[in-house]
Order: C-alpha cells, then structure tokens, then sequence
C-alpha cells in the first residue's frame, strides 16, 4: 500500500474544507443506496460521483493505494471458483467485488481530505441524540458512551497508519540483519514481524496514552469546535440527490 493510507492530503479543495461529518454522511448514504440497489446502473453512478470528488479535491495520482499482489491473486483465485457455476455467479462475484471496492474509496476520500483531529469532534457531534438514551444499573445512571466511542474511532485511525510505518521498518529490518544476530528467530518471518509489532504497538499505546494525559485526557479530543456550514448544506443535497438519481435509475431497469 502506498504511503499516504488513512492520511490526509495536504491540497486546499473545497472537498477539504467540509465538515468531517458531511463527508460521513456522504458516505453513509452511499453505502445505504448500495446495499438497497446493488445493480450495474448504481455502481457506475457511484463510481462517476467517486470520481467527481476526486477530481474535486485535486487529489496526486500518486495518492491512489498499490495493492499487494496477493491482493490481486485472491480476486483472480475467487473468479475461478465462481467461473464453473456460470456467468450469473461470475458476475455477482464482480457486483460485489465492485461494492467493496467503493466503499474502500470512499473512506478513502474521507480519510485523504480530512485531518485525523476533526473526526473525533465530528464523531461525537453526530451521535449526540444518543447521550438521551440512558437506563439504570444498580442505582446508577448510565448514559451511552458517545465521546468514548469517539475516541477510540479516532484514536485507531490515528493509530493505523503508524502502525502500518512500524511494519514496513520491523520487515526491512528483519531483511537486513543475519541470520546468526537473532537468537530467537523463528521459521516463519510472519510470526516475527507480528510478535515485534505487538511490542511496538503496546510502546507507542504508553506514549499516546501519557501523551493524551498531559494534555488534559481524551474530552479534548473531542472538545475541539466542529460545526457544518452552508457549503455543507450544499454537499449534502448534491449527495442526496445523487443517491435519489441512482435509486431512480436503478427502479426504472
């Protein structure tokens, strides 16, 4: 995968000037019309509306992910299996296959024009009409955990590409050192690069955690000022309107 995963992309766009929750929204109806009307018709407007924001955001063609190529080799392993049964099945495997594959770029959109910084205030701010559900325990007034939600999403978002980093660096390394140099090396270099990131992961989880601690612990992550604006009153129609010309087209076939 390329370096620029689950990081955004410094460009002034007006893509990037919207509320991270516009753009979740976007994608929540995306996905909605999607599941209630996967046919060709659907797939292809979402995929030219996908490409219109691109196009929108100015995004690098250097942004786009190289998938590994045991990716790959799985799609083509999954339309052999499906090729015997017929072209109905090869087909819905495709249908579903290009499914994914949306929803893979749109998060991807989301994630490439918006700063890590803005998704847990937007996160919280959208599911803010669940702080009035609560119930009793024990005496107790719970509520739902709306900002710990938050948080946690944010924080593993944040986290992912880091670790993906430490990844890249643990097997470049193992690459690089002789064999006789590691006395616990193990036959499968999988379980070597996992078993250091781990170790990894639970070094930077200490520092993140001392490091939210000191600056006052995860409310600010979500007390930082996020509101909508016009311009996303305006996304949201187009995005609507899009979704009702799909499911349009989509009835009419």
């Amino acid at each position: 995968m390329s370096g620029v995963v689950l990081r955004e992309v410094p460009v002034d766009s007006p893509v990037h000037r919207l509320w991270a929750g516009t753009k979740m929204i976007a994608a929540f109806a995306i996905s909605l019309v999607l599941m209630v009307a996967p046919s060709w018709p659907v797939l292809g407007i979402s995929i030219a509306f996908l490409v219109a924001v691109w196009l929108l955001a100015r995004l690098p063609l250097g942004t786009l992910p190289r998938f590994p190529w045991w990716l790959w080799l799985g799609v083509l392993i999954g339309a052999l299996i499906n090729l015997p049964i017929g072209g109905t099945a090869l087909l819905r495997y495709a249908n579903v296959l290009m499914f994914g594959f949306i929803l893979l770029g749109a998060s991807f959109l989301i994630a490439w024009t918006t700063p890590m910084g803005d998704i847990a205030p937007a996160l919280a701010r959208l599911g803010s009409p669940l702080r009035r559900i609560g119930w009793t325990r024990n005496g107790v007034r719970h509520r739902v955990p709306v900002d710990e939600w938050a948080v946690v999403v944010a924080l593993t978002l944040r986290g992912l590409p880091l670790l993906l980093d430490e990844m890249r660096v643990l097997r470049a390394a193992r690459k690089l050192r002789p064999k006789g140099a590691l006395l616990h090396r193990t036959a499968d270099p999988l379980v070597d690069i996992l078993t250091a990131s781990m170790a990894v992961s639970s070094r930077r989880a200490g520092e993140l955690g001392e490091a939210i601690t000191t600056r006052g612990g995860t409310g600010e992550l979500t007390a930082r000022p996020s509101r909508p604006g016009l311009a996303d009153a305006v996304a949201l129609v187009v995005v609507l309107g899009v979704c009702g010309l799909a499911f349009g087209v989509d009835q009419l076939i």
